[in-house]
C-alpha cells in the first residue's frame, strides 16, 4: 500500500532539494518575498515556517543547521522572531502571479505576512 508520505520530489535528488530549501529559505527571509514555481513555492512554505517557529523558542543551533548566512541569522532572532511572537502560526502567503513566458510553468509569488 503507497502512502505517499514526504514531500515533492521537485525532480531533482534529496540533497539537491535540501540545498535548494535552504537557499530559497535564505533569500525568503532575506528579502521578505520570492518568486518562483508553485511545487517551490508550497515545499518552501513549511520548511521556513518550522526554522522561524524554531527562531521564536531560541533555537539557534537547530536554525543555524538549516540557515547558513549570518545576516539572515541574525534578522531571524532580531527581527522576524520578534515580530511574529504572538502568532501562532502562517507566517508565510503563497500567491498565484501568472505563468513563466520561457516554459509556461505556474509562477508564484510567496512573502512573509506582517
Amino acid at each position: 500500500m503507497i502512502k505517499h508520505l514526504g514531500g515533492r520530489k521537485l525532480g531533482v535528488t534529496g540533497s539537491h532539494r535540501k540545498a535548494l530549501l535552504q537557499n530559497m529559505a535564505t533569500s525568503l527571509f532575506l528579502h521578505e518575498k520570492v518568486v518562483t514555481t508553485i511545487a517551490k513555492a508550497k515545499e518552501l512554505r513549511g520548511f521556513a515556517e518550522k526554522i522561524i517557529t524554531e527562531a521564536k523558542h531560541g533555537k539557534h543551533q537547530q536554525v543555524r543547521r538549516s540557515i547558513h548566512n549570518k545576516v539572515v541569522f541574525k534578522k531571524l532572532f532580531e527581527v522576524l522572531a520578534p515580530r511574529y511572537q504572538n502568532r501562532p502560526g502562517g507566517y508565510t502567503q503563497v500567491l498565484r502571479v501568472g505563468v513563466r513566458s520561457g516554459d509556461n510553468a505556474e509562477q508564484g509569488l510567496i512573502r512573509l505576512v506582517q
